[in-house]
């Protein structure tokens, strides 16, 4: 719509003239615009034309005219304007521009209100994906849960100055339910902040053990999409509790 109001601007309307709509154009350039002007603006025209090709027919947006048998996409027929015997006005293509625009921004708020949340493998802990999201859209699934469960470990490893550990030793002395170095918020006598504690002092090792460990060593074997959105969401979810955790947020404290 743009690049033909530009368009537009280089021409005079001809719908006024006294002499017969059927023979001259519906636009003529005027007097004072060069032929460079005019197959610029022309061309501009043509490209947005191609690009918005699709629209018509995804909005059922056409538009009857007694000279054609069948209705008129008034994208594909936007030139018609500048030859004679034309298809359409100027009015007619504006028009039907506006109206596209208006029911394309209709069903794209449709189609966000009927969107799902998001739940995939995008919508996991930062930590998570940043670090597998490569690897997974190349299709190397292994080595994305490999690599995002390697990135954890250095994470909590700088997160409490356990460097020098390996990953799970490092997982048991972080959550031992005795003097952790990250503990869960809350009072210690506290059933769910007991039971929190506990289970993290469980499934933080098991976790590096049966994931990252088997991911590392089972090097012939590759995953599946679905075996490895599983383990990182596992991963995922162990990194959002360690976020919860209070305790040392740099190397050092």
């Amino acid at each position: 719509m743009e690049a033909l109001e530009a368009f537009l601007l280089l021409h005079v309307e001809t719908t006024e003239a006294p002499f017969d709509r059927g023979i001259i154009p519906a636009v003529t350039p005027k007097a004072d615009v060069t032929k460079e002007e005019l197959r610029e603006a022309s061309d501009r025209v043509a490209r947005a034309a191609g690009r918005a090709s699709a629209a018509p027919g995804l909005t059922q947006m056409y538009i009857g005219v007694s000279t054609s048998r069948r209705p008129v996409d008034p994208i594909a027929a936007w030139r018609s304007i500048t030859t004679p015997k034309p298809l359409l006005e100027p009015g007619d293509v504006l028009d039907a521009t506006e109206q596209i625009l208006g029911r394309l921004e209709a069903m794209a708020l449709k189609a966000d209100a009927e969107l799902p949340p998001t739940t995939g493998v995008e919508a996991m802990h930062p930590t998570v994906w940043g670090a597998a999201r490569k690897l997974w859209l190349d299709g190397h699934y292994r080595l994305a849960v490999q690599t995002a469960a390697e990135t954890l470990t250095t994470q909590v490893k700088a997160r409490t100055g356990l460097s020098n550990m390996d990953a799970t030793n490092v997982y048991e002395k972080v959550f031992a339910t005795k003097a952790p170095v990250l503990k869960w918020p809350g009072n210690a006598n506290d059933r769910t902040v007991s039971s929190m504690q506990s289970g993290l002092a469980k499934y933080a090792p098991g976790l590096n053990m049966t994931v990252r460990n088997t991911a590392t060593h089972e090097a012939v074997d590759e995953m599946t999409a679905q075996q490895a959105q599983e383990r990182l969401a596992a991963l995922s979810l162990l990194a959002h509790w360690i976020d919860e955790c209070e305790g040392p947020t740099t190397t050092g404290d």
